[in-house]
This record gives structure tokens, C-alpha cells and sequence, in this order.
């Protein structure tokens, strides 16, 4: 175990380097933030009919969205697709550890690394400047931070199943691209899942996209009560399981027919 964690740490170190490219991404983060309140508030103004969220916990859903972006499993670790197109990926099979567990200590840290650099300045001038308010209670605040650690481990389920896919697709691209797009539209950071059609609530709040940012940022705001954190908590770690287990049956499968390139 000290191996994973001494890997874990020092590539946590080693991405809290990169303070200058969080900053301008905060800068970033910041622009379309406002861009989305602006438009969504237009939204509310523009209808008459009731809403599932208020406006208030729409724009603190927004400014929680903005500062975890970095969270979601959007892009392939770029170590991992150099040593499988180049064939060094060979030698990571013969190290006496864990290969999935290597890599997702490896895919925990490059989640959190530029999340942590990131939420808590975004968060603290939201609060401060831009509207966002803190939990209605201590209790939400304690639901919304113990469901994030489980969101993050949930983030790094998928990207780790994206990183083995590598082992088929070499470049990935492609399936990193599919996986974005469905990550952003189905976590709710493009539209809030509770102002989408009843219809397809009950799918969407029971994918694992969802306990990526939907049901966090809900329990947040007090749109999920805080005692309901259990059966928030319940739902991601379902999900964790599952995909840990299909990621663990996926590398296994490809571990087998794996050919370095090059001979």
C-alpha cells in the first residue's frame, strides 16, 4: 500500500506545481460562470411557471459546477498514452504492484491536483462578488462534503476506464471525446438534471454521471435534505464498485492480447 500512496503523493506534488495555468483557467472559469447565470437567470425571468430549483440554488448549482470542473473525467492521462504508443507500456506489466491500482492512484491525484487549485479561489469570490451563498445548514455542508470525496473517487473510476481503453484505441481521442460530451450534458453542468423533463429524471439521477456533480451540488443548495446523504452516498458508491470492477475486467482482457508495438 505504500507504494500507491507514495505514487498518489508525489504526482499530487508534482500537478500543485502547475499554479500559473490554474490561475488563468480560474480566470476562465470565472467569464463563463457569468455568462451561464446571466443566461439562466434571463430564463427564470422569462417564464412564469414554477420551477424545480429556485434561481438561488440555480446559480450557486452553476458556481459549484465552474469550480470542480476540473473534477470530470474529460481527458486521458497523457503519460499513460505515450507509454502505450511507444511499447513502454510493457514495463509497467512487469513492476510487482497492482496495475490497476497504480493507475488509479495516478487518476485520483490528476483529478484532484487542479480541482484543489481551483475550487476554493472560484468558491471564495463567488461567495464574496458574485451571489453564490454558503449551505442553508452545517448539515448540508458536511452531506455536500462527504458526497464530493466520493464524487471524486467516482471521477476517477471513469477516467481510469478511459485510460485502459487505450490499450484497443492507442489514441483515444475518440472515446475521451464521447465520454465528455456525455459526462457534461448528464452531471449537469451545461443544464441543472432537475430542469430536465420529468420523463427522464429517474434515469438521469440514477446514471453515474449524476453522482459526479448533480446530486453534490444538490445537497448543497438543500434540494436533496441533508438526511438524505446516505442514499446520495449509496448511489455513487454503487457506481464506484461497478465500474472498478468492469475497469479491472477490462485491463485484465487487455493485458492479454496486449502486442508492444514494435514487436
Amino acid at each position: 500500500m505504500r507504494a500507491y500512496w507514495s505514487l498518489f503523493s508525489g504526482r499530487l506534488r508534482m500537478l500543485l506545481q502547475y499554479r500559473t495555468a490554474a490561475l488563468a483557467g480560474l480566470t476562465t472559469q470565472l467569464f463563463w460562470g457569468l455568462i451561464r447565470v446571466m443566461a439562466f437567470e434571463a430564463f427564470y425571468r422569462s417564464s412564469s411557471r414554477p420551477m424545480p430549483l429556485s434561481i438561488e440554488q440555480t446559480v450557486d448549482y452553476i458556481w459549484l459546477g465552474q469550480a470542480f470542473l476540473m473534477l470530470l473525467p474529460m481527458r486521458l492521462d497523457a503519460e499513460i498514452r505515450a507509454m502505450v504508443r511507444s511499447g513502454s507500456v510493457a514495463y509497467e506489466l512487469v513492476r510487482p504492484l497492482d496495475l490497476y491500482t497504480l493507475w488509479y492512484a495516478r487518476t485520483v491525484a490528476s483529478c484532484l491536483a487542479p480541482t484543489a487549485l481551483r475550487c476554493l479561489p472560484l468558491c471564495g469570490i463567488a461567495l464574496f462578488v458574485f451571489d453564490m451563498r454558503l449551505p442553508p445548514s452545517a448539515a448540508a455542508a458536511m452531506a455536500f462534503i462527504l458526497s464530493m470525496g466520493t464524487s471524486l473517487l467516482l471521477a476517477a473510476a471513469l477516467s481510469n476506464l478511459l485510460n485502459i481503453t487505450l490499450l484497443w484505441t492507442l489514441a483515444g481521442e475518440g472515446t475521451a471525446n464521447i465520454l465528455q460530451v456525455a459526462t457534461f450534458l448528464f452531471c449537469g453542468m451545461i443544464v441543472p438534471l432537475p430542469l430536465f423533463p420529468d420523463v427522464l429524471q429517474p434515469i438521469l439521477e440514477h446514471a453515474p454521471f449524476a453522482g459526479l456533480m448533480d446530486l453534490p451540488f444538490r445537497l448543497y443548495t438543500g434540494h436533496i435534505p441533508a438526511d438524505e446523504v446516505a442514499s446520495v452516498l449509496g448511489r455513487q458508491m454503487f457506481w464506484i464498485v461497478v465500474l472498478v470492477l468492469g475497469g479491472r475486467w477490462l485491463l485484465a482482457r487487455g493485458t492479454r492480447v496486449l502486442v508492444a508495438q514494435g514487436g
